[in-house]
């Protein structure tokens, strides 16, 4: 069995933790999860866990420019494809 290394396994912190690299309170990242609004998570057995690449991806998929652009994925959506998700 190869070993665990830095190249070959990601690195997991919990919500704690991604919490303070993120510079949110760990109630504000639950909420985010909840809603299906926050970065990619993990359950490994009962524990929730992110990859660190998976933090800074969702930091780079936050990124605007203007108040006025589209939330990441949002923008794609046609009215009548809204209309049938809040059906």
């Amino acid at each position: 069995m190869p070993e665990k290394t830095e190249k070959t396994w990601p690195s997991f912190v919990r919500t704690p933790e991604a919490a303070r690299l993120l510079e949110l309170s760990p109630r504000t990242l639950e909420k985010h999860r909840c809603d299906g609004t926050g970065p990619i998570y993990h359950k490994l057995g009962g524990r929730v866990v992110y990859a660190v690449a998976d933090l800074q991806a969702w930091i780079k998929d936050c990124a605007r420019r203007s108040t006025s652009e589209a939330a990441s994925g949002l923008s794609d959506l046609s009215a009548s494809d809204n209309a049938d998700i809040a059906a």
